[in-house]
């Protein structure tokens, strides 16, 4: 009797430990077809309600100077299917295997008061490292970009209330919110938005990066986004530490590209401001980009001044110029086209259009600020117009 009376029990415990292993501790599943419904399908990421943590083999990596999304803070994470490697590329994307996922977790830290109360603070080091401390974090959505057979497919997940499970949301979704300036004085600082999830189309629109085929791309990762120190593994290299653990080859020993940090006040202007337009315009504002026809290029790789801006008049007149003539006047900032559709929050006006309710305040200062170093004047360019 005592015999079975073992073995039930034995039998109870071994069911009860799978049980927990399939509810959260399952290894990352890719779905090579289909789109589903739930996050938690995928299992990229395990969320109790009081913390997410990263599954088994899915590795966080940030970016040097980062896409502006109504100040909201990102965990960005790859997977690699077992035994499988990125090739590495000077300039492009790299090129994933099939069955890479790349997800990014858009939340903000909570602010007192209602759920919707959220701060608007710069990321603090190591926040992330550990995971996400959910009592102290709101999370909104989880996009997904997955490599299949026949190419990327973007995918958008909302997170519930109870910060357990996400759902996916075809149709995109606004999530209002009250965004704070945390250094703000009581009752200024206050901003109202609507937060947009977007729809497929939407994602496309970015990451259509090539305006021949039109096929989804990554755009983070690329050589000159993450040649940067890992804030997880301090001190090291994230591609070289890609490449040590067998998930990146071709990386070469030299010469890799390297955009500057937003934040580094010690960096050339110019670096800092070329940086954050590549990495917020340049994806469209490329010569094969869905903006290729305005004629204005703002990619790393571009370096004609009138590519830039400079004096070059937009290809279309109306509500998107604000009245102004050139897309950069040099010394002059308020009158360039530039910093006007930057600061506009009007939807016939506003760059980029989609993915933003607020203003980066913090990029329009810079950009700015790198428009009013530049020397030379548009009068002959203005009297060759008429």
């Amino acid at each position: 009797m005592k015999c079975w009376r073992f073995l039930l029990a034995a039998l109870v415990s071994l069911l009860a430990c799978s049980a927990c292993n399939r509810s959260g501790d399952a290894g990352v599943t890719f779905h090579a077809q289909g789109r589903p419904e739930k996050l938690s399908d995928w299992h990229l990421v395990i969320a109790d309600g009081k913390r997410l943590r990263l599954n088994d083999g899915v590795e966080p990596y940030a970016l040097n100077t980062a896409l502006f999304s109504d100040y909201a803070h990102k965990l960005r994470t790859i997977w690699l299917p077992p035994g499988t490697r990125a090739k590495y590329h000077a300039t492009d994307a790299f090129e994933f295997p099939v069955g890479t996922i790349i997800s990014k977790t858009f939340y903000y830290p909570r602010a007192a008061g209602s759920d919707n109360a959220v701060l608007r603070i710069a990321e603090q080091p190591g926040e992330s490292r550990d995971g996400l401390d959910l009592a102290k974090m709101r999370m909104i959505e989880t996009r997904l970009l997955v490599r299949r057979e026949q190419g990327w497919v973007a995918l958008a997940y909302v997170w519930n209330a109870g910060q357990t499970e996400a759902t996916l949301a075809r149709a995109g979704e606004i999530v209002p919110l009250e965004l704070r300036k945390a250094d703000a004085p009581v009752g200024e600082g206050v901003k109202q938005i609507g937060y947009l999830v977007p729809d497929e189309n939407q994602c496309a629109g970015c990451h259509a990066t090539d305006n021949s085929s039109h096929a989804i791309h990554p755009i983070g990762p690329r050589a000159r986004h993450l040649n940067r120190d890992d804030p997880w593994h301090p001190g090291t290299n994230q591609l070289a530490r890609m490449a040590a653990l067998g998930r990146l080859e071709g990386l070469p020993a030299t010469g890799i590209p390297r955009n500057a940090r937003l934040d580094d006040a010690g960096a050339p202007l110019d670096a800092r401001a070329r940086a954050y337009l590549d990495v917020n315009c340049g994806h469209c504002h490329s010569p094969k980009g869905p903006a290729d026809t305005s004629g204005l290029w703002l990619d790393a790789s571009t370096r004609d001044p009138i590519r830039l801006g400079e004096c070059k008049p937009p290809v279309a007149a109306g509500q998107g110029t604000g009245d102004h003539t050139f897309d950069i006047v040099p010394g002059r900032p308020d009158d360039s086209i530039l910093v006007y559709r930057m600061s506009s929050l009007d939807p016939g006006a506003m760059m980029p259009e989609v993915g933003r309710a607020t203003v980066h305040e913090e990029g329009v200062a810079l950009v700015r600020d790198w428009i009013t170093a530049w020397l030379g004047s548009c009068s002959s360019t203005a009297a060759a117009t008429r």
